[in-house]
């Protein structure tokens, strides 16, 4: 989700026929109550949202429980969004999927581009159906666990976990766990105590944390400086973008020395070796996945120059792009 001063924060809500419309209202509620405690509060990040809702053919939904919801865009018309919520669905989500194609081309499209994308519940197929999710972790309702490990057989499904992380894209299990990923996503378009707000207003029990109740990809890399935490989620956010460190050291209010000293001490690395290993990581998941140019692929995660993100993908991994795509789709399509 890009922080830019300049324009809004864009997230779409994909809506179809037999959808729990709670997958969609609740996300939206919190992150509308989310964005006015920042305008109210001076001095906190004031980002601003822009909520919309698609269709894949811009036609109404009919939700499970009866009612017609009438989408602004149709997926051709729609502006690309910085993060993407795919609802749940009422039982066997398989016939609502075949009947609409062009919304696997999308998403696919959305997770090239950088988009943060959210599934709950059985719509977690779409990511799988699309083979976004393929070689990663996902999970999904509980009582769909058997249909799903035997539909996608190469999604590393984690029965055990409420929500997980691969990358940009997130599962959650149930609407309840949604809530929960939610507020993380809030926490990094403004603040913890912005976070916290919301979810003292929408949950008055106490929760088990996001981090308590998922599965994540960088789990090894957790540390107790939250600030540097911050720094991190503003990093993963925003690495298709020119960034300068000097920029982001003042943005968060280190100087350079400061802000490389406790970067060093928290994870191990320095600030620009983290981008670059989040640069490559996402060129990686685009060489497998899709079929753009290397040179495409290295300006979407942020390298103008291709000659040197082939330098500094093959130091890092021993291997050219070029080379690295020719083995993992050998590996994908060949005969078992």
């Amino acid at each position: 989700m890009p922080q830019d001063p300049g324009g809004p924060i864009r997230i779409a809500f994909l809506l179809s026929d037999n959808m729990l419309a709670t997958s969609a209202t609740l996300p939206m509620e919190m992150l509308l109550t989310a964005e006015s405690a920042s305008l109210r509060d001076r001095g906190l990040n004031r980002t601003r949202l822009r909520l919309s809702t698609v269709s894949a053919r811009g036609e109404p939904a009919t939700t499970r429980s009866g009612l017609q919801w009438t989408p602004d865009y149709a997926l051709a018309d729609s502006p690309s969004p910085d993060l993407v919520y795919v609802p749940g669905f009422w039982r066997n989500p398989r016939p609502v999927i075949r009947r609409q194609p062009e919304v696997l081309d999308w998403l696919r499209e959305q997770y090239q581009n950088g988009a943060l994308i959210s599934a709950v519940g059985t719509g977690c197929c779409f990511l799988a159906e699309a083979g976004l999710l393929s070689g990663k972790a996902a999970t999904t309702h509980w009582h769909y666990f058997d249909q799903f490990q035997r539909d996608y057989p190469d999604v590393q499904l984690k029965r055990q976990y409420f929500i997980t992380q691969a990358g940009n894209l997130y599962c959650a299990a149930s609407v309840n766990s949604l809530a929960d990923l939610t507020v993380h996503f809030i926490q990094r378009l403004y603040s913890k105590a912005i976070a916290s707000h919301v979810e003292r207003h929408f949950s008055h029990e106490i929760r088990r944390s996001y981090e308590n109740s998922g599965y994540f990809e960088d789990a090894h890399s957790r540390h107790p400086d939250e600030d540097i935490v911050q720094i991190q989620l503003w990093l993963q956010d925003n690495y298709p973008r020119a960034i300068s460190l000097a920029q982001v050291a003042q943005r968060f209010g280190f100087s350079s020395r400061t802000l490389n000293r406790r970067f060093k001490a928290a994870t191990g690395q320095t600030p620009l070796e983290y981008l670059q290993e989040i640069r490559i990581n996402n060129a990686r998941d685009l060489l497998k996945t899709s079929n753009l140019t290397i040179g495409e692929i290295a300006d979407k995660v942020g390298y103008q120059d291709t000659g040197y993100f082939t330098t500094l993908f093959k130091k890092q991994l021993s291997t050219t792009p070029r080379e690295y795509r020719a083995t993992v789709r050998a590996k994908l399509f060949s005969a078992e």
